[in-house]
């Protein structure tokens, strides 16, 4: 849930839909929604490309208060 939820919250913030940031990061929609809605575990290998996609670490996507 909270890595969705931040997920989510990074997403809103480039301000792009799930179906443009899911072809940016090279993943399917249905798999963001998934993550975001907390019903999809997140492998190290698509955290990797949404990271990328997000042009952040992997340290700045979990400084978050939805950590703590």
């Amino acid at each position: 849930m909270k890595l969705g939820k931040r997920l989510r919250e990074l997403r809103m913030n480039t301000g792009l839909s799930q179906e443009k940031f899911a072809l940016k990061c090279g993943l399917d929609r249905t798999y963001i929604a998934g993550i975001e809605q907390g019903k999809r575990n997140i492998s190290i290998e698509s955290l990797e490309k949404i990271v990328i996609g997000l042009r952040i670490t992997v340290q700045e996507f979990f400084k978050s208060e939805i950590f703590e």
